[in-house]
């Protein structure tokens, strides 16, 4: 029970095109009701919004620091992205952290068994109970909670984040319907526990969580307290064909698939010629490291 503890609430009031300002407040009256102790921050963008986290996190711990008490918990209020950067400072700071679902994906709190229009149920449970650990994924040094991919849906994810309109899910829709007649699927090379093989494959999923994407059950049997990475493998079919089985990801439905591969290991290298993703956070081009960080985060599932 962390009642007694001070809580700093990392906040990005534009997730969930305004969602994270209404559940933010939502926090805040909850916190108060209770004569939690908590301090806010957030920031202008992605990296000035890290960069104070960290900085106040650091300045709390500080054995010189008498202007403010030290931070117990971190709860993240947000989308994927905002509960990406806070990841890596709770993970760094040996701080736990709670995940309150503000945005349109959320895939990491549904990782960790919570209903996404349920924003403050893990804080409540986080009030009346203690945190337990769960695993993370690991690529080139940066966590991930969820899902790290390549192939088609970083084709997309990369026209969507040239787009202005239209906002919301239908930006990555109308990025999908532009990517999907002209994409061709690439050549990798794995190495999945020392054992290399390689693969022309459409899309690679690297699971330490199960979903991305608002809800995809990419990997639907990713376990975040097996040690272990799923590695789901999306061979050649036809477009038509791909269309048609793409609604059954879903419902996880998909690995029945004949052409879809499913793997299970503690460590994943890929080499190709394409671009990789992680929590829906662009890492960059591959080559990538995957592995498992063993209960590295401290967390409240539902």
């Amino acid at each position: 029970m962390i009642e007694d503890a001070m809580w700093l609430l990392a906040v990005n009031p534009t997730s969930g095109r305004g969602k994270g300002e209404r559940v933010s407040s939502e926090v805040i009256h909850f916190l108060r009701s209770r004569g939690v102790e908590y301090r806010i921050i957030t920031g202008a963008n992605p990296i000035v919004f890290q960069e104070n986290l960290r900085r106040e996190v650091i300045n709390s711990m500080a054995s010189d620091s008498s202007s403010a008490k030290v931070i117990d918990v971190i709860a993240a209020i947000g989308g994927d992205g905002l509960i990406h950067m806070t990841l890596q400072v709770a993970i760094e700071s040996n701080l736990p952290m709670v995940t309150i679902p503000a945005g349109t994906g959320n895939d990491f709190v549904r990782t960790l068994g919570w209903n996404p229009d349920r924003p403050l149920d893990p804080l409540w449970v986080a009030l009346n109970s203690e945190s337990v650990s769960v695993d993370v994924g690991v690529i080139d040094g940066e966590y991930f909670g969820a899902i790290a991919s390549t192939g088609f849906d970083s084709l997309v994810n990369e026209r969507a984040n040239r787009m202005k309109w239209p906002k919301g899910p239908a930006k990555y829709n109308l990025a999908m319907a532009i990517e999907l007649p002209k994409f061709q699927p690439k050549r990798y090379q794995f190495t999945l526990d020392g054992k290399s093989f390689e693969r022309e494959a459409m899309l690679i999923a690297i699971g330490n969580g199960s979903s991305y994407g608002g809800g995809m059950l990419v990997c639907p049997d990713a376990d975040i307290n097996d040690g272990l990475l799923d590695l789901m493998i999306l061979n050649p079919l036809s477009k038509r064909e791909f269309v048609r089985m793409f609604p059954s990801v879903y419902e996880g439905k998909h690995i029945e698939h004949p052409m879809v591969e499913m793997l299970r290991g503690r460590e994943i290298q890929i080499e190709a010629n394409a671009v990789v993703y992680a929590d829906g956070e662009r890492i960059g081009p591959l080559p990538a490291n995957i592995t498992v960080a063993n209960g590295a985060l401290n967390t409240w599932r539902a």
